[in-house]
C-alpha cells in the first residue's frame, strides 16, 4: 500500500525483516521440537538459535536463480548456522512455512485492527453522551420523517462497531493455527508433535488437517469479516457527507487551520476525510472476492492462491488500519451546529408529528385510512405553503379542522406536539447498546 495511507505499526508487519524473523522462528523451534524427539542433535537446535541470521539482500539475489522463497531463506540461512544447517527444515515443505507465517502475520494485523475499531468506539463513545439530548430531524429516503436524538444517531454506529470488534476477534482467532505436517499434509516425514510445539511457541492453536496449506476458508472469512468492518467506518464516513453538505450544514468534519478546500474557490469545506473513507472501504472490500476464490485450490495444494494473497493481504490490512485511524480522527474533531439542527427541525413547520395525531385521532374510534386521509389532506397544505415561502404551522392547521377538534379534546392534541416525546427513550436505549457484551 502506498504510504499515504500507511501506518508504520502495521506496514511492519509485512516487511521482509518481520516476515524473514518469524520464518527463522518457525524453522528453530521445529528444531527443538526435532531435538525433544531425537531426530536431531540437541546440540544442532541450540546452534540454530545461537547463530541463525539472515541477509535479506542475499536472500534476494538467491532467489533469482532459485525462483523459490523458501529455498533461497534456507540457503542463506545455511551460511551462518554451518553444518548444523542440514538438520534444519528436517521434514517440512514450504507450506509449513509459508501458511504457518501468514497465519502469525495475519493474526499480529487482527490485533492493530481490533484496537483500532476500540479506539473508534471509545471517541464514539464520548460523542454520544454529550450529543443525547440533542433533538434532531431523523430521515428516512433522505426526507423529515420524525424527531431523534442527535446522539442515538451516533449510538447506532457504536453499537456496529462493537459487532465489528467481536466478528474481528472471531477471525483473528479463526485465522491463528500453525501447520507443519510435511508434503501433502500427511505427516509421514515429520511428527505431529513438532506442529503442536511450534503452534505453541508461535502462539497459535495447531491446524485439525491441512493437505499442505491451511485451509483458506479461514482466510476468506478473516477478508470478509474485513470487508463488513470497512462497511460500516463508510456507513458512517456517508452519514457525515450528508450531513455537512450546504443544504443540511448539521455536522461537518474537522477542518484544520490553514487548510484549503479548493485549488479554485477559497469559500469550500469539503468532507475530504470522509469521502476518503469512502474510496477507502472500496479497496479493503476489493479483498472479500480474490479471498473467496482462493478456497478452491488443486488436491492438497497448489499456489494459485500464494501471488493474490501476497498482494491484498498486505493492501487489505494496512488500509483498514489506516481507514480506522482516520476515522477516530475525524469523529473526534466532528462539529456539530445545534443551531442548524434546530433550524432544519422547525423547517417543515413540525409536520413530524402528523403519527402522533394520526394515532390519536384512531383512538378516538375513527378508522386508520379515514384518519390517515384526514391528517395527510392538512399535512399536504402545509408543505405547500411552505414550498411557496409562505410561513405554516402544522399544529396550528391541524387543530383549526373541525373533523379533529371534534373528536380530539384541546388539550389532548396539544400534548400531541411535545418534542421531547420522541427522545424519552434515548437514555434507555444507549444504556442498553453499552450492556451489550
Amino acid at each position: 500500500m502506498i504510504p499515504r495511507y500507511s501506518r508504520v505499526e502495521m506496514t511492519r508487519i509485512w516487511e521482509p525483516e518481520n516476515r524473514f524473523r518469524i520464518w527463522f522462528e518457525i524453522e528453530a523451534h521445529a528444531c527443538d521440537a526435532q531435538a525433544e524427539l531425537g531426530i536431531i542433535p540437541k546440540s544442532a537446535a541450540k546452534t540454530v538459535w545461537k547463530k541463525g541470521k539472515w541477509d535479506i539482500a542475499r536472500i534476494d539475489e538467491i532467489e533469482k536463480e532459485t525462483r523459490h522463497d523458501v529455498l533461497a531463506f534456507l540457503t542463506d540461512l545455511a551460511t551462518s548456522i554451518g553444518p548444523d544447517a542440514r538438520f534444519v527444515h528436517q521434514g517440512m515443505t514450504s507450506s509449513d512455512i509459508l501458511d504457518t507465517t501468514l497465519s502469525v502475520q495475519m493474526k499480529q494485523a487482527a490485533d492493530l485492527i481490533i484496537t483500532g475499531i476500540e479506539n473508534v468506539m471509545e471517541v464514539l463513545k464520548e460523542r454520544v453522551e454529550e450529543t443525547l439530548d440533542i433533538i434532531t430531524i431523523g430521515r428516512s429516503h433522505g426526507i423529515h420523517a420524525e424527531p431523534t436524538s442527535f446522539g442515538i444517531k451516533l449510538a447506532s454506529h457504536y453499537a456496529a462497531f462493537a459487532r465489528a470488534r467481536h466478528r474481528m476477534i472471531a477471525a483473528r482467532d479463526e485465522i491463528a493455527t500453525c501447520a507443519i505436517s510435511g508434503p501433502v499434509g500427511s505427516f509421514a516425514t515429520i511428527n505431529p508433535a513438532v506442529e503442536a510445539h511450534v503452534a505453541k511457541a508461535m502462539g497459535l492453536k495447531i491446524e485439525p488437517i491441512s493437505t499442505q496449506v491451511i485451509p483458506r476458508d479461514r482466510h476468506e472469512m478473516y477478508f470478509a469479516t474485513m470487508g463488513v468492518v470497512a462497511s460500516t467506518i463508510e456507513n458512517f464516513a456517508l452519514e457525515i457527507r450528508h450531513l455537512q453538505r450546504s443544504e443540511v450544514r448539521e455536522a461537518e468534519e474537522p477542518f484544520a487551520k490553514g487548510q484549503k478546500g479548493s485549488s479554485a474557490m477559497p469559500h469550500k469545506r469539503n468532507p475530504i476525510l470522509a469521502e476518503n473513507l469512502t474510496g477507502l472501504a472500496r479497496v479493503v472490500r476489493a479483498a472479500v472476492t480474490p479471498a473467496m476464490e482462493n478456497v478452491a485450490l488443486w488436491h492438497e495444494r497448489d499456489i494459485s492462491h500464494s501471488s493474490v494473497e501476497r498482494v491484498f493481504a498486505p493492501d487489505a490490512t494496512i488500509t483498514l488500519d489506516f481507514a480506522l485511524m482516520r476515522l477516530t480522527g475525524l469523529i473526534k474533531g466532528m462539529v456539530v451546529y445545534k443551531e442548524r439542527i434546530k433550524a432544519n427541525l422547525e423547517s417543515l413547520g413540525g409536520l413530524y408529528f402528523s403519527q402522533r395525531v394520526l394515532l390519536a385521532l384512531t383512538q378516538k374510534g375513527m378508522s386508520r385510512e379515514d384518519a390517515y386521509r384526514l391528517v395527510q389532506s392538512n399535512a399536504m397544505e402545509v408543505w405547500y405553503a411552505i414550498q411557496e415561502g409562505k410561513p405554516a404551522s402544522f399544529q396550528e392547521k391541524i387543530s383549526a379542522d373541525p373533523k379533529v377538534a371534534k373528536l380530539v379534546p384541546s388539550k389532548e392534541l396539544q400534548a400531541c406536539f411535545d418534542l421531547k416525546f420522541y427522545t424519552r427513550h434515548a437514555k434507555k436505549v444507549w444504556k442498553r447498546v453499552l450492556s451489550v457484551k
